[in-house]
């Protein structure tokens, strides 16, 4: 028998952001679990159109799906702009209202704790 999913609210977040490429992009994945900021990085490639500097662009980008604690936010959106080549890079969080419970635990074990300091990003 399975648990049923949670609905309740949670400590987690999924962060998505850009990256120019498939390289760029996994190494911030890298970063972001090395550091224990996220739990998982997601990578994907996509196409995106948008409106930049009175022009209308259109690039391929990978996007990443970031799952993480929420209150890491403020850490990983600062890594990702320290290791980002864009002037304004994507950084959107989207907090999580339910999930599995295990895997909800499973990305509140490997992301640091809330008494990380920032020596520890």
């Amino acid at each position: 028998m399975t648990k049923e999913l949670s609905i309740e609210e949670t400590e987690c977040s999924m962060v998505i952001a850009t990256a120019a490429d498939k390289e760029s992009a996994m190494s911030i994945a890298k970063l972001l679990v090395e550091k224990r900021l996220a739990a998982c990085v997601q990578m994907f490639p996509i196409e995106s159109v948008y409106f930049w500097r009175g022009k209308i662009c259109a690039d391929n980008e990978t996007a990443l799906f970031i799952k993480s604690k929420t209150a890491l936010f403020g850490k990983i959106a600062a890594a990702i702009r320290e290791h980002h080549a864009y002037e304004v890079p994507e950084i959107i969080q989207i907090p999580i209202s339910g999930g599995l419970p295990e895997y909800l635990a499973w990305i509140a074990d490997c992301t640091l704790g809330e008494e990380a300091t920032e020596e520890d990003a």
